[in-house]
Protein backbone atom coordinates (compact mmCIF):
# COMPACT_ATOMS: atom_id res chain seq x y z
CA UNK A 1 0.00 0.00 0.00
CA UNK A 2 1.03 3.40 -0.63
CA UNK A 3 0.37 5.98 1.97
CA UNK A 4 0.31 9.72 2.31
CA UNK A 5 0.49 10.93 5.66
CA UNK A 6 -0.45 14.60 6.18
CA UNK A 7 0.17 15.84 9.67
CA UNK A 8 -0.82 19.40 10.28
CA UNK A 9 1.50 22.37 11.53
CA UNK A 10 -1.14 22.82 14.73
CA UNK A 11 -0.95 18.93 15.45
CA UNK A 12 2.93 19.48 15.57
CA UNK A 13 2.83 22.37 17.35
CA UNK A 14 -0.74 22.63 19.23
CA UNK A 15 -2.60 25.67 20.37
CA UNK A 16 -1.58 27.38 23.20
CA UNK A 17 1.84 25.94 23.51
CA UNK A 18 4.93 27.39 23.88
CA UNK A 19 7.12 27.26 20.21
CA UNK A 20 9.48 25.64 21.55
CA UNK A 21 11.83 23.56 19.54
CA UNK A 22 11.33 20.58 22.48
CA UNK A 23 7.46 21.24 22.45
CA UNK A 24 7.65 20.58 18.84
CA UNK A 25 10.03 17.95 18.85
CA UNK A 26 7.44 16.07 21.81
CA UNK A 27 4.78 16.51 19.37
CA UNK A 28 6.61 15.09 16.60
CA UNK A 29 7.68 12.20 18.51
CA UNK A 30 4.33 10.97 19.12
CA UNK A 31 3.19 11.21 15.27
CA UNK A 32 6.16 9.10 14.71
CA UNK A 33 5.07 6.61 17.52
CA UNK A 34 2.00 6.55 15.65
CA UNK A 35 3.40 6.41 11.99
CA UNK A 36 5.91 3.60 13.17
CA UNK A 37 3.02 1.33 13.80
CA UNK A 38 1.78 1.17 10.14
CA UNK A 39 5.14 1.75 8.53
CA UNK A 40 6.08 -1.93 7.78
CA UNK A 41 5.07 -2.73 4.38
CA UNK A 42 4.01 0.39 2.97
CA UNK A 43 5.25 2.84 1.24
CA UNK A 44 5.23 6.20 3.12
CA UNK A 45 4.88 9.50 2.71
CA UNK A 46 4.75 11.98 5.09
CA UNK A 47 3.45 15.60 4.00
CA UNK A 48 3.23 18.32 7.12
CA UNK A 49 2.00 21.86 7.66
CA UNK A 50 4.22 24.86 9.05
CA UNK A 51 1.43 27.76 9.96
CA UNK A 52 2.87 28.13 13.49
CA UNK A 53 6.32 27.29 12.65
CA UNK A 54 7.19 29.96 9.85
CA UNK A 55 4.87 32.33 11.95
CA UNK A 56 7.97 31.99 14.35
CA UNK A 57 10.63 32.14 12.02
CA UNK A 58 9.13 35.35 10.63
CA UNK A 59 8.82 36.98 13.93
CA UNK A 60 11.85 35.86 14.13
CA UNK A 61 13.45 37.55 10.75
CA UNK A 62 11.39 40.70 12.12
CA UNK A 63 13.74 40.84 15.69
CA UNK A 64 16.78 40.63 13.55
CA UNK A 65 15.90 43.18 10.53
CA UNK A 66 12.11 43.98 10.69
CA UNK A 67 12.91 46.68 7.70
CA UNK A 68 14.13 43.49 5.24
CA UNK A 69 12.37 40.45 6.78
CA UNK A 70 12.90 36.95 5.16
CA UNK A 71 9.75 36.35 2.40
CA UNK A 72 7.44 33.19 3.64
CA UNK A 73 8.70 31.09 0.89
CA UNK A 74 12.32 31.30 2.00
CA UNK A 75 10.67 30.53 5.32
CA UNK A 76 8.37 28.10 4.37
CA UNK A 77 11.95 25.90 2.80
CA UNK A 78 13.20 26.88 6.18
CA UNK A 79 10.52 24.80 7.94
CA UNK A 80 10.86 21.85 5.43
CA UNK A 81 14.13 20.99 6.85
CA UNK A 82 13.91 21.94 10.60
CA UNK A 83 10.60 19.67 10.53
CA UNK A 84 11.84 16.78 8.15
CA UNK A 85 14.91 16.61 10.15
CA UNK A 86 13.03 15.82 13.31
CA UNK A 87 10.64 13.71 11.60
CA UNK A 88 13.52 11.51 10.06
CA UNK A 89 15.47 11.37 14.16
CA UNK A 90 12.38 10.32 15.90
CA UNK A 91 10.86 7.86 13.22
CA UNK A 92 14.15 6.54 12.57
CA UNK A 93 14.65 5.75 16.08
CA UNK A 94 11.97 3.87 15.88
CA UNK A 95 12.30 1.82 12.68
CA UNK A 96 15.18 -0.22 11.44
CA UNK A 97 18.18 0.67 10.78
CA UNK A 98 18.24 -0.08 7.65
CA UNK A 99 14.86 2.16 6.62
CA UNK A 100 16.23 5.03 4.62
CA UNK A 101 14.75 8.38 4.77
CA UNK A 102 14.61 11.57 2.84
CA UNK A 103 13.11 14.63 3.37
CA UNK A 104 12.95 17.01 -0.16
CA UNK A 105 12.67 20.67 -0.46
CA UNK A 106 9.81 20.67 -2.21
CA UNK A 107 8.68 23.79 -4.95
CA UNK A 108 4.86 23.88 -5.83
CA UNK A 109 4.19 26.14 -8.92
CA UNK A 110 0.98 28.32 -8.13
CA UNK A 111 -0.95 30.51 -10.67
CA UNK A 112 -0.07 34.00 -10.01
CA UNK A 113 -3.72 35.64 -11.33
CA UNK A 114 -5.09 33.05 -8.42
CA UNK A 115 -7.77 35.20 -6.77
CA UNK A 116 -6.00 34.37 -3.24
CA UNK A 117 -3.68 36.98 -3.61
CA UNK A 118 -6.45 39.71 -3.25
CA UNK A 119 -8.32 38.13 -0.15
CA UNK A 120 -5.15 36.26 2.07
CA UNK A 121 -7.24 33.28 4.61
CA UNK A 122 -4.25 31.42 5.76
CA UNK A 123 -3.32 31.11 9.27
CA UNK A 124 0.25 31.44 10.42
CA UNK A 125 2.02 32.05 13.59
CA UNK A 126 0.86 32.41 17.36
CA UNK A 127 -2.45 33.43 18.10
CA UNK A 128 -3.00 36.85 19.77
CA UNK A 129 -6.01 38.80 21.58
CA UNK A 130 -7.74 41.20 19.49
CA UNK A 131 -5.93 44.36 20.47
CA UNK A 132 -2.21 42.70 20.53
CA UNK A 133 -3.35 41.04 16.88
CA UNK A 134 -4.79 44.89 16.09
CA UNK A 135 -1.67 46.65 17.20
CA UNK A 136 0.85 44.23 14.84
CA UNK A 137 -1.56 44.79 12.16
CA UNK A 138 -1.37 48.16 11.97
CA UNK A 139 2.29 48.34 12.64
CA UNK A 140 3.74 45.37 10.20
CA UNK A 141 0.82 45.32 7.41
CA UNK A 142 -0.28 42.30 8.04
CA UNK A 143 -4.09 41.19 7.73
CA UNK A 144 -5.53 39.31 10.55
CA UNK A 145 -8.85 37.23 11.09
CA UNK A 146 -10.27 35.79 13.69
CA UNK A 147 -9.26 32.07 14.95
CA UNK A 148 -12.07 30.80 17.45
CA UNK A 149 -11.63 33.77 20.28
CA UNK A 150 -7.77 34.85 19.43
CA UNK A 151 -6.53 36.36 15.98
CA UNK A 152 -3.97 35.23 13.77
CA UNK A 153 -2.41 36.98 11.14
CA UNK A 154 -3.83 35.65 7.86
CA UNK A 155 -1.67 35.58 4.24
CA UNK A 156 -2.49 34.11 0.94
CA UNK A 157 -3.01 30.26 0.35
CA UNK A 158 -2.86 29.95 -3.70
CA UNK A 159 -3.78 26.87 -5.00
CA UNK A 160 -0.73 24.33 -6.20
CA UNK A 161 -0.21 23.45 -9.60
CA UNK A 162 2.33 21.52 -9.80
CA UNK A 163 4.96 19.74 -8.01
CA UNK A 164 8.17 19.85 -9.21
CA UNK A 165 10.22 17.53 -6.86
CA UNK A 166 7.37 15.11 -8.00
CA UNK A 167 10.20 12.19 -10.17
CA UNK A 168 12.47 12.26 -7.65
CA UNK A 169 10.16 11.73 -4.85
CA UNK A 170 8.63 8.57 -6.73
CA UNK A 171 12.44 7.63 -7.40
CA UNK A 172 12.86 7.02 -3.55
CA UNK A 173 9.50 5.52 -3.21
CA UNK A 174 10.70 3.00 -5.62
CA UNK A 175 13.64 2.37 -3.55
CA UNK A 176 12.13 1.53 -0.34
CA UNK A 177 13.07 5.14 1.26
CA UNK A 178 10.48 6.83 3.64
CA UNK A 179 9.82 9.93 2.15
CA UNK A 180 9.33 13.42 3.80
CA UNK A 181 8.10 16.26 1.29
CA UNK A 182 5.53 19.04 0.74
CA UNK A 183 6.39 20.87 4.03
CA UNK A 184 3.61 23.50 4.73
CA UNK A 185 2.25 22.89 1.60
CA UNK A 186 5.53 23.20 -0.34
CA UNK A 187 7.53 26.41 -1.48
CA UNK A 188 5.07 28.61 -3.27
CA UNK A 189 6.61 29.40 -6.45
CA UNK A 190 5.23 31.07 -9.61
CA UNK A 191 6.98 32.17 -13.32
CA UNK A 192 8.49 35.21 -14.38
CA UNK A 193 8.36 34.90 -17.89
CA UNK A 194 10.74 31.72 -17.90
CA UNK A 195 12.49 31.93 -14.24
CA UNK A 196 10.81 30.27 -11.32
CA UNK A 197 10.68 32.49 -8.47
CA UNK A 198 9.38 32.43 -4.93
CA UNK A 199 5.72 34.19 -4.24
CA UNK A 200 5.20 35.74 -0.86
CA UNK A 201 2.01 32.85 0.26
CA UNK A 202 1.74 29.85 1.86
CA UNK A 203 -0.12 27.07 0.32
CA UNK A 204 -2.50 24.91 2.28
CA UNK A 205 -1.11 21.67 3.41
CA UNK A 206 -3.85 19.35 2.67
CA UNK A 207 -4.29 20.94 -0.63
CA UNK A 208 -1.12 20.28 -1.54
CA UNK A 209 -1.16 16.65 0.31
CA UNK A 210 -3.90 15.80 -1.75
CA UNK A 211 -2.35 16.60 -5.36
CA UNK A 212 0.78 14.62 -4.01
CA UNK A 213 -1.01 11.40 -3.49
CA UNK A 214 -2.74 12.09 -6.41
CA UNK A 215 -0.07 12.57 -8.06
CA UNK A 216 1.73 9.61 -7.01
CA UNK A 217 -1.63 6.87 -6.71
CA UNK A 218 -1.44 6.82 -3.61
CA UNK A 219 -4.17 4.27 -1.80
CA UNK A 220 -4.71 6.14 1.35
CA UNK A 221 -4.71 10.03 2.20
CA UNK A 222 -4.49 10.82 6.10
CA UNK A 223 -5.13 14.07 6.69
CA UNK A 224 -3.93 14.16 10.43
CA UNK A 225 -4.47 17.22 12.66
CA UNK A 226 -5.63 18.02 16.26
CA UNK A 227 -9.45 16.65 16.46
CA UNK A 228 -10.10 13.04 15.86
CA UNK A 229 -12.51 13.69 12.81
CA UNK A 230 -15.08 16.38 11.42
CA UNK A 231 -18.38 17.75 12.99
CA UNK A 232 -21.59 18.95 12.24
CA UNK A 233 -21.91 21.89 14.40
CA UNK A 234 -18.72 21.94 15.78
CA UNK A 235 -17.88 23.68 19.57
CA UNK A 236 -22.45 23.80 19.71
CA UNK A 237 -24.08 21.08 22.24
CA UNK A 238 -25.96 19.72 19.04
CA UNK A 239 -22.49 18.87 17.23
CA UNK A 240 -21.80 15.56 15.84
CA UNK A 241 -18.82 13.82 14.68
CA UNK A 242 -19.14 12.61 11.19
CA UNK A 243 -17.86 8.52 10.65
CA UNK A 244 -17.90 8.34 7.10
CA UNK A 245 -19.44 10.46 4.22
CA UNK A 246 -19.77 10.50 0.55
CA UNK A 247 -17.24 13.82 -1.19
CA UNK A 248 -20.66 15.57 -3.01
CA UNK A 249 -22.69 15.46 0.76
CA UNK A 250 -19.74 15.91 2.90
CA UNK A 251 -18.83 19.38 0.78
CA UNK A 252 -22.71 20.56 0.77
CA UNK A 253 -22.38 20.87 5.03
CA UNK A 254 -19.94 23.64 4.50
CA UNK A 255 -16.80 24.24 7.06
CA UNK A 256 -14.87 26.73 8.40
CA UNK A 257 -12.24 28.48 5.65
CA UNK A 258 -9.41 28.90 7.85
CA UNK A 259 -9.51 25.54 9.92
CA UNK A 260 -11.79 22.55 8.81
CA UNK A 261 -12.96 23.83 5.35
CA UNK A 262 -9.62 22.89 3.23
CA UNK A 263 -8.91 19.81 4.99
CA UNK A 264 -12.31 18.35 4.27
CA UNK A 265 -12.01 19.99 0.47
CA UNK A 266 -8.53 18.17 0.13
CA UNK A 267 -10.15 14.96 1.30
CA UNK A 268 -13.05 15.06 -1.04
CA UNK A 269 -11.05 16.43 -4.54
CA UNK A 270 -8.48 13.30 -3.27
CA UNK A 271 -11.55 10.45 -2.81
CA UNK A 272 -12.99 12.29 -6.11
CA UNK A 273 -10.24 12.44 -8.18
CA UNK A 274 -9.08 8.62 -7.25
CA UNK A 275 -11.96 6.66 -6.37
CA UNK A 276 -9.98 5.75 -3.27
CA UNK A 277 -10.22 6.85 0.66
CA UNK A 278 -9.15 9.88 2.54
CA UNK A 279 -9.48 10.19 6.27
CA UNK A 280 -9.52 13.10 8.52
CA UNK A 281 -8.77 12.36 12.11
CA UNK A 282 -6.39 12.87 15.38
CA UNK A 283 -2.47 12.52 15.08
CA UNK A 284 -2.89 10.32 18.05
CA UNK A 285 -4.79 7.72 16.45
CA UNK A 286 -3.35 7.11 13.14
CA UNK A 287 -2.45 3.61 13.85
CA UNK A 288 -6.72 3.40 14.01
CA UNK A 289 -7.27 5.39 11.44
CA UNK A 290 -4.97 2.96 8.79
CA UNK A 291 -7.32 0.04 10.05
CA UNK A 292 -10.59 2.00 9.58
CA UNK A 293 -11.31 2.15 13.48
CA UNK A 294 -11.09 6.31 13.62
CA UNK A 295 -11.55 9.28 11.93
CA UNK A 296 -14.06 10.78 9.29
CA UNK A 297 -13.88 8.38 6.09
CA UNK A 298 -14.36 9.93 2.73
CA UNK A 299 -15.04 7.47 -0.28
CA UNK A 300 -17.15 8.01 -3.28
CA UNK A 301 -18.70 3.81 -2.02
CA UNK A 302 -20.35 5.82 0.64
CA UNK A 303 -23.78 7.20 0.50
CA UNK A 304 -24.02 10.47 2.16
CA UNK A 305 -23.25 11.31 5.21
CA UNK A 306 -23.28 8.45 8.36
CA UNK A 307 -22.47 10.06 12.19
CA UNK A 308 -20.84 8.15 14.99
Amino acid sequence: MRLVIALGGNALLRRGEAMTAQNQRDNVRVACQQIAKVAPGVELVIAHGNGPQVGLLALQGNAFDAANPYPLDVLGAETEGMIGYMIEQELGNLLPFEVPFATILTQVEVDSADPAFKHPTKPIGPVYAREEAERLAAEKGWSIAPDGDKFRRVVASPRPQRIFEIRPIKWLLEKGSVVICAGGGGIPTMYDGDQLRGVEAVIDKDLCSALLAEQLNADLLVIATDVDGAYVDWGKPSQRAIAEAHPDALEDLGFAAGSMGPKVQAACEFARNTGCVAVIGSLENIEAIVQGRSGTRISLDCKGIVYR
